[in-house]
């Protein structure tokens, strides 16, 4: 009870000022562009790979000036070497979860062999409780395998707010907590989903390596991102890789 108390008390006590801090951040933070270039293409010679990245402003390339340095770009290039990639990308800067579903939804329904996901840093900006997220996620693994009849899902793990350089204390603290929180649930919604996969950059990030606006990744970030979803892309039968 007395644990429950201060609990309470001390959310009461940080609320007001992290509401301040999250909106002066928004004030001050720069608006970087999405990264420019295709955002659909084929590329590369031998067994052909279908490819879909789905997200919000990481998977939209913000924080690079152009997709051959994002996640998209990284990403093709890897598995270009010995495949055919027709590859897509369908995300916008600002995009939840609720946003992605909607706009999936939209689209025809066609055949993509892997689908990554980038999503959850503004669900976890927002009010959204982690239960709620958690249960959208599971709608989008069920629309993506209803619309785009997909073998392999790779779902990125909200990245560690808690390090972002342009996020003051305490407001770093409580959405380190946040994105702690979502990725535990995410870990076990994976574990249930034979097709799913999760991506873990498990690894503390250098604020050298963040975009200027210390809130997305930069180009070091991106390829290191696109390497951990090659190795496991390449991890399953239908990728070549000589």
């Amino acid at each position: 009870m007395f644990k429950s108390l201060k609990k309470f008390l001390t959310k009461a006590v940080y609320a007001p000022i992290i509401i301040a801090q999250g909106r002066y951040v928004k004030k001050v933070t720069p608006k970087l562009p999405e990264a420019a270039g295709d955002r659909s293409g084929i590329v590369g010679e031998g067994q052909k790979i279908r490819l879909l990245i789905i997200g919000d402003s990481a998977a939209a390339g913000v924080g690079v000036d152009h997709q051959a340095q994002a996640l998209t770009g990284n990403l093709v290039s890897v598995l270009a070497r010995n495949n055919q990639v027709e590859w897509q990308l369908l995300a916008k800067s600002g995009y939840t979860t609720s946003d992605s579903l909607q706009m999936i939804s939209k689209q025809p329904q066609q055949k993509f062999d892997i689908i990554v996901t980038s999503l959850g840093v503004n669900d976890v900006t927002g009010t959204l409780p982690a239960s709620s997220w958690i249960e959208q996620q599971q709608a989008l693994i069920t629309l993506l395998r209803q619309q785009f009849n997909c073998q392999q899902i790779l779902i990125t793990q909200v990245p560690p707010m808690g390090q972002f350089p342009a996020l003051p204390q305490p407001l770093r603290r409580y959405l380190g907590a946040r994105a702690t929180q979502f990725n535990r649930k995410l870990t076990t919604l994976i574990e249930s989903q034979s097709d799913c996969q999760l991506i873990d950059f498990n690894s503390e990030l250098n604020n050298e390596d963040m975009a200027r606006d210390g809130f997305h990744p930069g180009p070091i970030i991106y390829q290191h991102w696109a390497e951990i979803v090659a190795e496991k892309i390449k991890s399953t039968a239908h990728v070549a890789d000589n």
